[in-house]
């Protein structure tokens, strides 16, 4: 054994060198000659730069290939330079343009003009090592900055005291960065207030005097300072006049790459000074330091920007009755990043590899593959796998080298590169070959050929010269030099399916085998042309897509130019623009209306035809929007705002972009006096989201409402929104006055203010401001409408000093504000009564992991409303005992949804309320039990092994699945000899869910087969395990349990035994005299208790007739002994136990024997002289009967069929069982029906308090229940009245037939054994059943009316019991010993059931009869009996 251990290891060595997963490897095996890696990559590489006609650049670049002080041998790259993609010609005597020692390109002097600019492109550095490959750095862009040209120059002039200008100073993009400003010319210092804009512009706000003078804008190049005109600035002292709000410099869209800063310009200018700030999208963006600032009045600095800063930005400006906006785009590029670089590689010729290359960024680069600073060309040899990977396939020495993974997007490029070594053979294998190597595998022959894939076989070596041997299958298409290779994937293994073909093509295939000593001969070259494709439809042509209505979309195309011929049916493929969910839907003809669409959106349509082969080529994406509609919602947030005592400012906000329905053209107003019915209406631009509605009376209240306007009309308004002007203009050219008054409530956690307005009602307030901390006004501000007369202050501290202070504002700024202090009081003792718990706690199932818990709080007010801070905190965990651990969760509502919850788990529940620092104790519990799910975990510790003494049978064992979610209801093993087949190809055996292990029989020899578990419970199956081999041995010789691998025959005189057998051929001598003798102890046994048992009777039956002599009326007895009813009691005389008679089979058998043959041939009847057996009982697993007992039945009976059943296709069928019933007064009568759901035969253990009957025989007169035995199961069956013997159908023998094995009944018999209702006598009678007393105090079999057979109502009334023939039913089996042979399914012979359960001329000739004396005398018997029974039952 661990000579053969050590050949397995070496073999799996020996493939796991050739097989292509194994390619990357990084460590050379013991003894072996493979050159290493090379540390050949770029230290420098180049980057983007800015150049000055006429001045140097430098591109800086340098390559690593080893250090020379430790390596002084080895080889220095040589470094080149590419411009534009073609490698640049730098002769020696160019002085401009030469490469440093380092590698680095020095251009001494820019060359540039508007017709000449040589040095301007894109520079790649190549470094080469002429015996390893080379590498290409990344690109680098050289831009020459051009001659300084202002576009627009500053200008004179004024501003007045306060506000913003600018001066403008446009040049050159690339010469921005070199611009800078003067004032009287000296160099100007930029601050928040001076500030440059990114085209050059200054900026100058809040002005003040200083500002005054003249301003230039100069642009420093390598040449002489270029300088613009100057212009005056003046200063102009405040009049005070209104002045229009308006912008000087808006923001425009821009893109930046992160990392970097940048300004978003907005300067505004006008009287009030305006308030300006940001909005990102919806938020409102706050400044903070060191990444957000405000500058030069109102433009917005971002530093060190990222991703998440990229978005719609809004400057928005406001001044007394005036808001303006201006919107810009801010784009973020992330330049390309490595998640997976590319990695070195040792291989083979032959062998297909793999460079894996992951990379993001955004937007999301392109990946460019380069094979020795040349890009590789997709083919089919090199392919380009999800976008990102390089495959190499057939790898000949030509491949070896560099190969480099470039992305590159429009914020830059990186590069990666990794090594291929190409090894010779023997260089990283096994040793030298010690021995001989197989000779050519023999029989090479393609068995199956298809469009993209051949399946090939062979048969082993004629000189293996070892044992597992492992085979290569190389194979190339005519015409090309690259060979691939394939591996099988186990050893022993004699045949490959190779993919990935290309139709309708010719390939040239060849076989070599492989020992421990290495590659052996190969076989001869075997021509193979694989299909040709099937015609699928081509693209339809002349797609087009009418939108019709706003919610549907007429499409119509043509026929297929290609295919067309059995076009069956057309489908339409539709996605809406911005998702990734695609919808489809069947059309018939040539054109099809897609509705249900969603209004005013983009959809994108494609449609695909379909013939009998499948799908055909689809059509180019098209897309069309649907029409437009009205809004579906109202404006959001709108807001009135009194201006003065003429006007009111509305806002509002678009209605959701899902309602909008088209795009918004504008907007209506619409507004009325008080109540009055009569309304005006103003009109807005569809992007202004304001309106200010002047000529309106002072001191008058207005309600206003707002729709939304697209060109198919107006939308839903909003709800009437009132305000009221005021009674005259109130002045706003300065802040308000103080507030007259300031009062102050303090209570435990709150203080309550009250105030009244500034006591001058001539100026304009328009609102109040709240400050409040401790010791200090100015911890929190709060800031109220300026309606609002008092306000809460809540959360406090308790016996804490506040400071209150209280400011009205407008729009010039805030007042003189009011102080005033307060303590709040001190807490009070809590109550120590403890809260009542919840009550009427409900858990309602959801789901599988979902569970609803409600319930009702009795301190809550009669609604059931929560008006106070009170939470509730549930807590659950289930009832398993080893899982004691509590969760908990906390909801303000009078109900939670507990999620994340096992499937089929009871949980209990509860619930308690806290309020402040009161609590209540736990609620009542309620308990729930959560829905089964599908298992999510498949059986697990599948092994298999063989059966003793039956080398075609195995036996599957298992464990349930870990998380089976539910109660398994069965179980489904698939084997197949294909581990690659599909799963509809394997053969399935089910298997009731209380099973856990099964047996298999007639299986192939010599076969390795594949076996997967799944279970299955109500809500369906789980996943399959992972396969498990076994190998059927070789010979049909006994092999043991768990053995692998078949006996091996080591001819006469080894020492070595036979698997199954221990010692030589004297123990097989033993053997068979143990099994001899205990044959005939057996047969003695039996021959003696048969003799007993006839003694006794003959003794009782005289006993009898003498009893009946003796009596003065015996002849009346036998014609009135109908009358006579025996106790209502049914005793087990056998065992004197109180056990009922309607005892269940096993609840958890442990075993099933499947009957379907696993081979073509056909059974054989069963010799008879096997008969004997049956007197050898052996036992089998767990004390279930062996198939010996079960074969020596059959052939007692008569050659029986096995019955194959087609899992889950034939609806089960009712076999009547028979019950002995207790009496007339007895409710509890079991009457079982059994099933043939399942193709599989229970051994079943015996009944242990089951008595015995004896079917009455019609054609025979001795049933085979009074041969084998009085120690036999018994299958009772419902007594009946009998009927008068006129009613009688003739017995004939020949209608009886065997019951069919895999029949369910109540008190089951093992397969030894004959059903008690084996012998029928006519077709349409059930079977019967009589008892035979064995024991003095004898049972009593009492008549009763006819009893029903009970059948499911869901099932036909008995298919089963009426066949009178042989039935084929088409069962889908897979032929696993041979190849392309399939055997027809078994047919299923059932017996008749007969009509009649029992005649009055089966009662005359049992021999239970009784006389009444003997009644009487054992009614008082069985009395006494009952009497102690009861005195033992209630001590």
């Amino acid at each position: 054994m661990a000579e053969r251990g050590a050949r397995l290891l070496l073999s799996l060595l020996c493939l796991t060198f050739l097989y292509p997963a194994t390619t990357v490897s990084r460590h050379a095996e013991k003894g072996t000659a493979a050159r290493p890696f090379s540390p050949f990559w770029f230290s420098v590489e180049p980057w983007d730069t800015l150049a000055v006609r006429g001045a140097p650049a430098l591109l800086n670049c340098s390559a690593h290939s080893g250090d020379p002080a430790s390596e002084p041998t080895a080889p220095q790259a040589r470094v080149e330079w590419k411009k534009d993609g073609t490698f640049l010609s730098l002769a020696p005597d160019d002085g401009r343009r030469r490469v440093l020692p380092d590698g680095s390109l020095l251009i001494s002097s820019v060359v540039h003009s508007k017709h000449n600019k040589p040095d301007e492109g894109t520079y790649q550095c190549v470094a080469t090592i002429d015996s390893l490959g080379t590498i290409a750095s990344r690109t680098a862009r050289l831009t020459v900055a051009g001659m300084p040209r202002f576009s627009s120059q500053p200008a004179a002039v004024s501003i007045r005291l306060g506000d913003s200008q600018v001066l403008a100073c446009d040049v050159n993009p690339d010469l921005v960065p070199l611009a800078r400003w003067e004032r009287e010319r000296e160099p100007l210092e930029l601050s928040s207030r001076l500030v440059q804009l990114p085209n050059g512009a200054l900026v100058v706000s809040n002005a003040s005097e200083a500002d005054a003078g003249l301003y230039r804008c100069m642009v420093e190049n390598a040449g002489p300072a270029k300088t613009s005109e100057e212009a005056q600035l003046t200063i102009l002292p405040e009049t005070g006049e209104e002045r229009v709000l308006e912008f000087l410099v808006e923001p425009l869209p821009v893109t930046k790459v992160v990392g970097a800063s940048l300004l978003l310009p907005c300067v505004v200018t006008g009287y009030p000074a305006p308030y300006v700030r940001w909005m990102v999208g919806d938020k409102l963006v706050e400044e903070s330091e060191g990444k957000l600032e405000l500058v030069g009045g109102g433009s917005l600095l971002i530093y060190n920007l990222t991703e998440e800063d990229a978005g719609v930005y809004s400057c928005m400006a406001d001044i007394t009755n005036n808001t303006i906006e201006a919107k810009a785009e801010l784009t973020v590029q992330v330049p390309p990043e490595f998640l997976k670089r590319p990695a070195n590689i040792y291989a083979h010729e032959s062998m297909d590899i793999m460079f894996q290359c992951e990379v993001t960024g955004s937007p999301a680069p392109t990946v460019k593959w380069v094979k020795n600073g040349d890009a590789v060309i997709p083919s089919d040899y090199f392919k380009i796998i999800n976008e990102h990977n390089l495959q190499v396939l057939g790898l000949v020495k030509s491949d070896e080298g560099f190969y480099q993974c470039l992305a590159e997007n429009d914020a830059g490029n990186m590069q990666s590169s990794a090594q291929l070594i190409i090894l010779e053979h023997g260089s990283r294998g096994v040793a030298n070959p010690t021995g001989p190597t197989p000779s050519a595998p023999r029989d090479v022959v393609a068995s199956l050929v298809s469009t993209r894939f051949i399946k090939l076989t062979w048969r082993p070596p004629a000189e293996p010269n070892g044992e597992d041997l492992t085979y290569s299958v190389y194979f190339n298409q005519e015409g090309t030099n690259r060979e691939r290779i394939l591996n099988t994937s186990r050893p022993g293994e004699m045949q490959v399916t190779i993919q990935n073909l290309m139709p309708d093509s010719k390939y040239k295939f060849r076989v070599v085998a492989h020992n421990k000593n290495g590659l052996g001969e190969s076989s001869a070259v075997l021509k193979v042309a694989t299909q040709g494709e099937v015609q699928v439809p081509g693209p339809a042509p002349n797609l087009q897509a009418v939108s019709t209505t706003p919610t549907s979309v007429t499409l119509s195309w043509d026929t297929p130019l290609t295919g067309n011929g059995d076009v069956l049916t057309y489908k339409v493929y539709y996605m809406e623009k911005g998702l990734d969910l695609e919808q489809d839907i069947d059309a018939g003809a040539l054109s099809y209306t897609l509705m249900g669409l969603k209004k005013f959106t983009e959809y994108s349509i494609r449609v695909v035809a379909f013939n009998k082969h499948g799908p055909g080529v689809s059509t180019g994406d098209i897309t069309v929007t649907t029409l437009s509609d009205v809004p579906s919602a109202p404006p959001q947030n709108l807001t009135v705002e009194v201006h003065n005592s003429k006007s009111i400012l509305v806002r509002w906000q678009p209605p959701p972009p899902g309602a909008q329905n088209g795009e918004i053209t504008g907007y209506k107003i619409r507004y009325r006096k008080g109540t009055r019915k009569s309304e005006a209406a103003e009109t807005t631009g569809g992007t202004q989201l304001f309106q200010l509605i002047d000529g309106l009376e002072r001191g008058t209240e207005y309600t206003f409402r707002v729709s939304a306007i697209t060109v198919n009309g107006s939308g839903p308004a909003t709800e009437w929104s009132t305000a009221e002007t005021f009674e005259s203009d109130l002045d706003e050219s300065r802040v308000p006055d103080i507030p007259s008054s300031l009062h102050v409530r303090p209570l435990v956690n709150s203080i309550v203010v009250s105030w009244t307005p500034p006591e001058n009602q001539d100026m304009v307030v328009r609102g109040y401001t709240i400050g409040y901390g401790i010791g200090s006004p100015h911890a929190q501000t709060i800031k109220v409408d300026y309606k609002q007369r008092y306000y809460s202050i809540e959360n406090l501290d308790p016996s804490s000093h506040y400071v209150i202070t209280l400011k009205a504002f407008n729009n010039v700024g805030e007042g003189i504000p009011v102080y005033e202090s307060a303590i709040t009081r001190p807490q009070s003792v809590p109550d120590p009564t403890p809260m009542l718990p919840p009550v009427g706690v409900q858990a309602s199932v959801l789901s599988h992991d979902t569970i609803k818990v409600t319930w009702a709080d009795n301190s809550l007010p009669k609604n059931q409303k929560i008006t106070d801070a009170r939470y509730y905190t549930v807590r659950w965990k289930t009832n398993i005992p080893a899982n004691t651990k509590l969760k908990t969760a906390n909801t303000t509502n009078l109900s939670h949804m507990v999620t994340g919850l096992k499937p089929n788990t009871l949980y209990e529940f509860s619930v308690m309320v806290t309020k402040g620092r009161r609590t209540s104790t736990w609620s009542m519990t309620a308990q729930g039990t959560t829905f089964e799910t599908i298992p999510s975990s498949s059986p697990k510790d599948v092994t298999v092994v063989s059966k003793e003494l039956k080398p075609r049978t195995i036996i599957v064992n298992w464990q349930p699945p870990s998380e089976a979610n539910g109660k398994i209801t069965g179980y489904i093993i698939y084997y197949s000899t294909d581990v690659n087949a599909e799963v509809h190809d394997w053969v399935i055996e089910p298997v009731v869910g209380n099973r856990l292990t099964h047996q298999i029989q007639e299986l192939t020899l010599d076969t390795t087969y594949y076996f997967k578990i799944q279970a299955r419970n109500s809500k369906g199956m789980g996943p399959m395990s992972e396969a498990v081999h076994f190998r059927t041995p070789k010979t049909n010789l006994p092999v043991k349990p768990g053995s692998n691998q078949p006996p091996l025959d080591h001819g006469f005189g080894s020492s070595h035994g036979k698997p199954g057998i221990t010692g030589s051929g004297d123990n097989h001598i033993l053997v068979i005299v143990v099994i001899i003798s205990v044959g005939a102890f057996t047969i003695i046994v039996v021959v003696v208790g048969a003799f007993l048992c006839t003694r006794r009777t003959t003794s009782h039956q005289k006993k009898k007739r003498a009893a009946s002599k003796s009596s003065n009326s015996s002849h009346k007895y036998k014609g009135n002994s109908k009358d006579l009813k025996p106790p209502d009691l049914w005793i087990h005389h056998e065992r004197l136990e109180l056990k009922p008679i309607d005892k269940s089979p096993e609840p958890n058998p442990v075993m099933t024997d499947t009957p379907i043959p696993r081979t073509s041939q056909d059974i054989n009847p069963v010799d008879p002289s096997l008969d004997n057996s049956l007197l050898q009982r052996r036992n089998s697993y767990r004390g279930h009967e062996s198939e010996d007992s079960i074969s020596a039945l059959a052939g007692r009976r008569g050659m029986r069929p096995k019955m194959m059943m087609p899992f889950d296709t034939q609806p089960p069928q009712p076999v009547i069982s028979a019950h002995p019933i207790h009496s007339l007064d007895n409710h509890h009568h079991h009457y079982h029906t059994g099933s043939l759901a399942s193709p599989t035969r229970s051994y079943l253990h015996h009944h242990q308090g089951s008595a015995h009957l004896r079917p009455h025989a019609c054609a025979t007169p001795i049933s085979y229940l009074d041969m084998v035995g009085s120690t036999e199961s018994v299958r009772n069956t419902p007594s009946t009245e009998p009927l008068p013997p006129q009613a009688q159908p003739p017995c004939q023998a020949e209608h009886q037939h065997p019951e069919p094995e895999g029949s369910y009944q109540d008190s089951t018999a093992t397969d030894d054994e004959p059903s008690a209702s084996g012998s029928y006598c006519s077709a349409g009678q059930p079977p019967t059943t009589h008892v035979r007393p064995t024991h003095p105090l004898k049972s009593f079999a009492v008549p009763a009316n006819p009893a029903a057979i009970f059948e499911s109502p869901a099932l036909p009334s008995m298919p089963l019991l009426t066949q009178t023939g042989p039935q084929l039913h088409s069962v889908k089996t897979a032929s696993i010993g041979t190849l392309g042979r399939v055997r027809p399914p078994m047919s299923v012979t059932v017996p008749s059931a007969p009509d009649v359960p029992e005649t009055s001329k089966m009662l005359e000739d049992v021999d239970s009869s009784y006389e009444p004396d003997e009644l009487t005398e054992e009614m008082a018997h069985l009395e006494d009996l009952m009497k102690d029974l009861n005195a033992i039952t209630t001590a």
